[in-house]
């Protein structure tokens, strides 16, 4: 990785940034607690223009010259980034966005305790939604985290780009990314019900196939945690089901009452006394009220279920800022320590080669499984210390040669 960028992510990452924008003719802009601001030097368009087809790769670089964007995920120097290249009307950009540089759990994102129940039940539908930017991809690894560390299951996930890596613990985990281990969200989630999960994560609820594929499985002895953007609960009911067409809406919303756990909506806001920004939420649970307005698509009356349903676990944004009003225990991330090496002792898993829906052409290297052995699983109950590998096969046989 060039050095540039890798100082930059550094840069930004003291600094406490959520992300990092570049773009050709202008200085860096980092994003710390909601507020944006620039520093250094401009940045030229040649470099940026290197600095984007080093992170983009050579093989993957006809890709973006097609779409005029590309997302990706990859470390850089120790920080795990989620990164979007795009053209633009000066050149060539780059959005990047800091993932969380510690191990995600409930108590470290300062979460209520009970959203662990949402991952107790073997089948059902977990919505998360907000805004753009207020957490929800850090808020699902979370839960991810919470059955990994308790319980035995199954998990695969489908995702585009994989943000948050997780080393199996008591959970049997499995990440594959949109592009590159399986060529749509659709082809995915029709191979997941053949691959054995206990857990599905669908990454985002974009097209309404995915939506269908994602309730069909939620409905077929699965427990499903799904991302969609919206800003409360009763909106991303609403969405999910208007998407569809109307002769079947009906039908949809009476398969949403009958699966849904619950949905969450999240934002955040900036604590000034603890220079933090702390997630504040609004969780529907399928109340019997709730299930028949959803049912009945009487989405708008779903805000009368959260304001009563507080004995059934439900939360509204204001009852949760009363709740946040009376915690006195946070975790407060620190943004001057050194960004945390992988650990020297593990061996990768060997990932899928790129998936590519055109012909594919002749590879100049053979692939040949590597040689290379992944740590052994353990005895039962024994945690499983495993690391994906970064560009899958293709970069095991690079560092071989």
């Amino acid at each position: 990785m060039s050095a540039s960028l890798a100082a930059l992510v550094k840069a930004a990452w003291q600094q406490g940034a959520s992300d990092l924008h570049l773009e050709a003719g202008l200085p860096a802009a980092v994003r710390v607690r909601g507020v944006l601001r620039t520093f250094g030097e401009p940045v030229p368009a040649k470099v940026l223009l290197e600095l984007a087809q080093e992170v983009v790769g050579i093989e993957e670089w006809p890709r973006f010259l097609e779409r005029r964007s590309f997302d990706l995920s990859r470390s850089i120097s120790g920080v795990r980034c989620r990164i979007n290249a795009m053209q633009t009307s000066r050149g060539v950009g780059l959005a990047v966005r800091l993932l969380a540089s510690f191990q995600t759990s409930l108590e470290k994102l300062n979460l209520h305790p009970d959203l662990k129940r949402l991952v107790v039940p073997e089948n059902g539908l977990v919505i998360i939604s907000g805004t753009t930017g207020s957490g929800k991809s850090t808020t699902l690894a979370a839960l991810i985290q919470e059955i990994n560390v308790a319980v035995t299951r199954h998990i695969v996930t489908i995702e585009s780009p994989i943000e948050y890596t997780f080393r199996p613990r008591c959970a049997y985990i499995r990440q594959r990314e949109v592009g590159r281990d399986t060529p749509s969200f659709e082809q995915a989630l029709l191979d997941a019900l053949r691959e054995d999960p206990d857990v599905l994560v669908v990454g985002e609820m974009r097209e309404p196939e995915t939506m269908r594929l994602t309730l069909n499985a939620a409905e077929t002895g699965h427990l499903v945690l799904t991302t969609m953007h919206s800003g409360t609960c009763a909106e991303v009911l609403q969405r999910l089901v208007s998407t569809f067409p109307a002769e079947v809406q009906n039908g949809v919303a009476a398969q949403v009452a009958d699966c849904l756990v619950a949905v969450v909506c999240q934002r955040l806001r900036y604590r000034p006394d603890l220079q933090i920004r702390v997630p504040e939420l609004e969780i529907l649970m399928p109340s019997t009220a709730a299930k028949s307005f959803i049912r009945n698509r009487e989405f708008f009356k779903l805000n009368q279920a959260l304001e009563t349903g507080g004995d059934a676990g439900m939360w509204t944004f204001q009852r949760y800022q009363n709740w946040l009003s009376k915690r006195s225990q946070w975790h407060v991330p620190t943004s001057t320590e050194e960004p945390p090496d992988q650990e020297p002792d593990e061996k990768p898993v060997h990932a899928l080669p790129p998936v590519s829906t055109k012909p594919a052409k002749p590879a100049s290297v053979p692939h040949e499984p590597s040689t290379t052995p992944a740590r052994p699983a353990g005895q039962p109950g024994r945690s499983i210390e495993i690391e994906p590998v970064e560009g899958g096969l293709d970069e095991v046989l690079k560092k071989l040669a």
